[in-house]
């Protein structure tokens, strides 16, 4: 029987190295969340075949609680006695802007994404997984939520709040051989940093460049294999040495 990974947020950026990296290392069927871009999603799942892995689509949007629980409720129907064991909360999105200036949606829209977010898609999963004795949940996060990054007040906070659940998860779950802990990027090459001053941001990062999302995705790859079955409960810079 397959085994089942799911990445939230995997159509596109660091998410489609993250599905792409575990289908390969570890030969996990990988589910592809996906809220609205089929065709990036559709991409992926191709470039995951074309390499000899096995993967497949999901939509739903990680802040509609009930979008997520049918979505994960039918394919449990559809594959009855399957567990996803693994599970990456990768979702997330930016809207900067001064605190002073932040409008009530830029606030809540970018913590509902990555807050919510984590809570509908983990608690849907986590009853099956503490039933199966088994699970590994990786959160990516950001050095944004450790230190704060001006004008990020919302994602800063967002990412602080999945800091503190990851930390407080772990401890609940341990004694299921489950292990939840979290990934923190920097600057990586992404669409999301693309329109950066890359010049201008490099001042903060003492390795002097970018980094890369396969760096990022081999690092969750780890997270989430057997190898990591002692490391809970931890979040794991990866920020080219930025103090956080």
């Amino acid at each position: 029987m397959s085994k089942y990974a799911l990445v939230t947020g995997g159509s596109r950026g660091i998410g489609k190295v993250i599905c792409q990296k575990i289908a390969a290392d570890l030969g996990y069927h990988v589910i592809i969340n996906y809220s609205s871009n089929k065709a990036a999603a559709e991409e992926t799942l191709k470039s995951i075949e074309e390499e000899g892995g096995e993967a497949s689509l999901m939509q739903f949007n990680v802040t509609d609680a009930k979008a997520v629980e049918a979505a994960l409720d039918k394919w449990h129907e559809e594959n009855p006695g399957a567990v996803i064991e693994v599970l990456v909360n990768n979702a997330g999105i930016t809207h900067d802007g001064l605190f002073m200036l932040m409008t009530d949606s830029q606030w809540s829209n970018v913590l509902d994404v990555s807050l919510n977010g984590f809570y509908n898609v983990s608690r849907q999963l986590m009853h099956k997984m503490l039933r199966n004795r088994y699970g590994r949940v990786v959160n990516v996060v950001s050095v944004s939520g450790q230190k704060g990054t001006p004008g990020q007040v919302n994602y800063s906070a967002a990412k602080a709040g999945v800091i503190g659940a990851t930390k407080a998860l772990a401890q609940e779950v341990a004694k299921r051989n489950i292990t939840v802990n979290a990934v923190a990027p920097g600057f990586i090459n992404t669409d999301m940093t693309k329109d950066l001053d890359q010049k201008e941001m490099l001042k903060f990062v003492p390795m002097n460049r970018f980094g890369e999302a396969e760096e990022v995705a081999d690092l969750v790859s780890f997270l989430v294999s057997k190898k990591a079955s002692y490391i809970t409960g931890e979040v794991v810079n990866i920020n080219g040495g930025i103090y956080s």
